[in-house]
């Protein structure tokens, strides 16, 4: 059995998606039995509350570094031990290329300084931030990651966010290029550009747009 640990940070005014985000995770549990796949989901509600030396915070740092996915749910603010558990996944990340990080950030309109600043954090660092709805287009998004992870075997993330993933065209429309390497677009907008792309948002005003699989 092949078991795969799933960090979940988040803060408690997310209660109801984590919530349904666990009963999700475990039916696809079930699903993948047949796969000899264990999907773990570790949740700081579900570990001991013992005293660390360090202080309980840092037992969960250690359960992060140790995951294989980390997920990051946000919405109206971050707080900062969810901020300090990212940071110790991406730090992991750049050291022994896991846990693979995922981040969504529930829509709203009241958002904190706090998830402006932790947002623009994410931006300078290239990372993909992906918005949602509600919890059901959250584990749409999510349980679309599980499948392409499971055919790669959960050993690489080829759609991780990297600075050449990731290109701004400016103009009179701003083109927002993200992806990986396995699509190329040819855009006409009075200057031909060569990119390549998963998505392409804010393209009304493109002449001309070719997609080419490879």
């Amino acid at each position: 059995m092949k078991k795969i640990k799933i960090f979940l940070a988040s803060s408690k005014e997310l209660n109801e998606d984590r919530n349904f985000f666990e009963i999700q995770m475990y039916r696809k549990c079930k699903e993948w039995l047949g796969k000899e796949i264990f999907l773990d989901l570790q949740i700081w509600e579900d570990m001991s509350a013992h005293l660390a030396a360090d202080g309980s915070q840092s037992e969960y740092n250690k359960v992060v570094k140790g995951s294989d996915l980390f997920v990051l749910l946000a919405y109206t603010k971050v707080g900062a031990f969810t901020e300090e558990e990212f940071t110790n996944a991406f730090d992991s990340f750049k050291a022994e290329k896991k846990p693979f990080i995922f981040t969504y950030f529930k829509e709203t309109t009241t958002p904190d300084e706090s998830l402006e600043k932790f947002k623009q954090k994410l931006r300078d660092m290239k990372h993909y931030i992906s918005p949602y709805k509600d919890f059901n287009d959250l584990w749409n998004k999510f349980n679309k990651e599980l499948e392409r992870l499971e055919v790669a075997k959960f050993e690489k993330n080829d759609f991780e966010a990297t600075p050449a993933m990731i290109s701004t065209i400016t103009g009179d429309k701003n083109i927002n290029i993200q992806g990986g390497t396995g699509n190329q677009v040819s855009i006409n907008t009075g200057n031909t550009t060569n990119q390549h792309a998963k998505n392409i948002t804010n393209i009304e005003n493109i002449d001309t747009a070719n997609f080419n699989n490879s």
